[in-house]
């Protein structure tokens, strides 16, 4: 069994799984950060960042000022963001057999893998993941069609030319693998691939292994899975929570007995309390509205969003923000808050239990409702009209490099009564508001991570007990900027086996058993022996038939009659050679010496091994061998004296 690890990033896998002769790609996560280095993509012209000036070497040997620009002490690239794939080079892609998806967020590659690569498999992923995941995926492309780039960078990702750029240009990864942004024509045939399961609902792979998800806790349709054949079981964990938010609770019990977890997609944000991170952002919010400022926050279009709506329904009124315009601004924004109101079975039982009164699940219907909360496409169009400030803005891309939130960062980024409060924890904020600097605006910093931090880890870890834990490294060494902190870590006895980009894990269990079937005609004709008490055993003589990694023993076909001709004459059939019988039992050692003494064979030296006994025949000049699994005489040229001993053997062994 081996682990390919195609991502080098802990929350956003790419793992693919050699299992039981079937190949599986779990998760496709999209790394995103790579944008970072680019410059935004405003909506509008920006005087300011056309202005930028080109990037020249202090020697003036490398002149890159079409492609780069520098921004306070910055230098970015200036072409449409591009992203880091998984790796393609490390496996030949086409052989996967299926990819199971365990949220939203992880399987933003997904189109790179189907479209470009020979893939001609099946995506598994529950119907929340598929529908969200398409939002998520079209939001992206529009941003970037939007406003579409002519000029494309190239030149400073030559090696030798990367290696004399100032950081972290210099540092980035892998950047001839970057890519700019599929097209929906890419996504919507990505996405016809997906087949949906709900969960535990059990499919089975080629007859060899049985998938199922179970619930994870973190999103909406969220998944762990459960790879599974008849004697071996791997669980792979994902981007799980066991806090209590919207979706429906984690199933931890289904994980216990596994052979190897491989676990992804802890919290980016161990130290920081996510009902603290809630209530700093409500107060921080208001503060900002007293003073005559707006709120700028940076979000995905579902998932951390839904929760922030709702503590602010319970908040507006309390905090007399009654009279304050809420906008959400997404080319998707109408279909995720109705989508979020739809998907009533995957959500927690109290949100379920509303859907029956019947009330919506998520607050945010009544806030739309009394126009508290208002949605638009884009900023253009109507919204323009309906603008009013002080107001609170939720828009994308948390990265702030492309989306209606670039346009508000020019906008409101001058203004110190103005606040940007960051909620989501894929990007260091620092390193997204790079590009906006000087800023007068005020930033705050309120990551809300529900994932699995690794105190409730260990705990879980306790409980369901694998064998054998595989994750990423970063997870078994504390936080570079926390050394000293071994509470964020893993901390496993056996340790943990850790992985990272490019590398293959040789997984720590091998197989032993493979499960065969005998079909009943064959069984009735079966004699068992008793070998101990309530053992029984037979010995038989079949054919294995293999079909779908389906094993069956079946009757041995009696020959056909060979039919007679003039030349030759009927061959009399031979009867089949019965099988030599099977030997069980052990050769007790007291008992034995007993009876070759009363054989007249006396003189017996006893010679102890670690696999039983040695007996040396002096007189005789022979030796007899002991052992658990069998019994060797060792008599050169005296056959009788071998058939003798043999038949003192086979005096205390049961033939079946």
């Amino acid at each position: 069994m081996k682990l390919y690890c195609l991502s080098g990033h802990p929350t956003l896998p790419c793992n693919v799984l050699k299992f039981k002769s079937t190949t599986i790609m779990l998760d496709c996560g999209l790394d995103t950060t790579s944008v970072l280095n680019f410059l935004p993509l405003p909506l509008v012209h920006s005087p300011r960042l056309s202005k930028l000036p080109g990037w020249i070497s202090k020697d003036g040997t490398i002149n890159l000022e079409k492609e780069l620009k520098e921004c306070a002490g910055r230098v970015f690239v200036d072409s449409q963001p591009e992203f880091c794939l998984p790796e393609k080079e490390l496996l030949d892609l086409s052989t996967i057999d299926v990819i199971l998806i365990s949220n939203y967020h992880c399987m933003m590659a997904l189109p790179y893998i189907t479209e470009h690569t020979g893939f001609t498999g099946t995506v598994y992923a529950t119907e929340p993941t598929l529908q969200i995941g398409r939002l998520l995926m079209e939001e992206v492309v529009n941003f970037m069609e939007r406003v579409p780039k002519a000029q494309s960078a190239t030149s400073w990702k030559n090696k030798d030319m990367q290696r004399m750029l100032p950081g972290p240009l210099k540092d980035a990864v892998d950047v001839w693998t970057w890519k700019r942004c599929y097209g929906m024509q890419e996504v919507n045939s990505a996405l016809s691939r997906v087949q949906l399961v709900g969960y535990s609902q059990k499919v089975e792979l080629f007859g060899a292994v049985q998938v199922s998800p179970l619930s994870s806790g973190y999103s909406l349709g969220s998944s762990n899975w459960i790879i599974q054949s008849h004697h071996e079981k791997v669980a792979y964990v994902s981007g799980s929570s066991l806090l209590t938010t919207h979706p429906q609770p984690m199933d931890q019990s289904s994980l216990k007995n596994s052979d190897v977890l491989i676990l992804t997609g802890l919290t980016q944000m161990p130290t920081a309390n996510p009902d603290g991170m809630l209530g700093e952002f409500c107060s921080n919010l208001a503060m900002t509205i007293r003073a005559g400022g707006n709120v700028l926050v940076p979000c995905y279009s579902s998932g951390v969003i839904y929760d922030l709506l709702e503590c602010l329904y319970q908040f507006i009124d309390s905090a007399n923000l009654g009279t304050t315009p809420f906008y959400f601004i997404s080319p998707v924004a109408n279909s995720s808050l109705e989508f979020s109101q739809i998907f009533a079975e995957w959500l927690c039982h109290n949100k379920q239990s509303k859907v029956y009164l019947p009330e919506p699940p998520f607050p945010h219907a009544e806030l739309i409702q009394t126009n508290k909360l208002k949605h638009y496409p884009s900023i253009h169009g109507d919204f323009s009209s309906d603008f009013r400030q002080p107001c609170v803005v939720f828009t994308g891309h948390p990265s702030l490099r492309f989306g209606d939130v670039v346009h508000f960062m020019e906008l409101w980024g001058k203004s110190g009564l103005n606040t940007i409060i960051f909620t989501e924890p894929d990007f260091s904020y620092l390193d997204a508001l790079a590009p906006y600097q000087p800023l007068a605006m005020k930033c705050v910093y309120c990551p809300i991570d529900t994932r699995l931090n690794f105190h409730q880890v260990a705990k879980l870890l306790k409980e369901v007990q694998p064998l054998h834990v595989v994750c990423p490294e970063q997870y078994t060494q504390p936080p570079m900027t926390q050394s000293h902190r071994s509470d964020l870590m893993l901390e496993l006895q056996p340790p943990p086996m850790p992985y990272r980009r490019c590398s293959v894990l040789n997984l720590p269990f091998r197989r032993r058993y493979e499960r065969v079937y005998i079909l009943p005609e064959l069984a009735q004709s079966l004699v068992p022996t008793e070998v101990k008490p309530g053992v029984s055993i037979a010995t038989v003589s079949a054919v294995l038939h293999s079909k779908d990694n389906k094993h069956t023993l079946q009757s041995v076909p009696k020959p056909p009659p060979v039919p007679p001709t003039k030349k030759r004459k009927r061959v009399m059939e031979e009867p089949p050679v019965a099988p030599k019988p099977l030997l069980s039992g052990a050769v007790p050692l007291e008992a034995f010496l007993a009876t070759l003494q009363k054989h007249g064979i006396t003189e017996v030296k006893v010679e102890e091994t670690a696999e039983g006994h040695i007996l040396h025949l002096q007189a005789e000049d022979t030796l007899i061998q002991l052992e658990e699994d069998g019994t060797h005489i060792v008599c050169d040229n005296n056959e009788p004296l071998r058939t003798t001993l043999r038949d003192l053997v086979l005096r205390f062994l049961q033939k079946l």
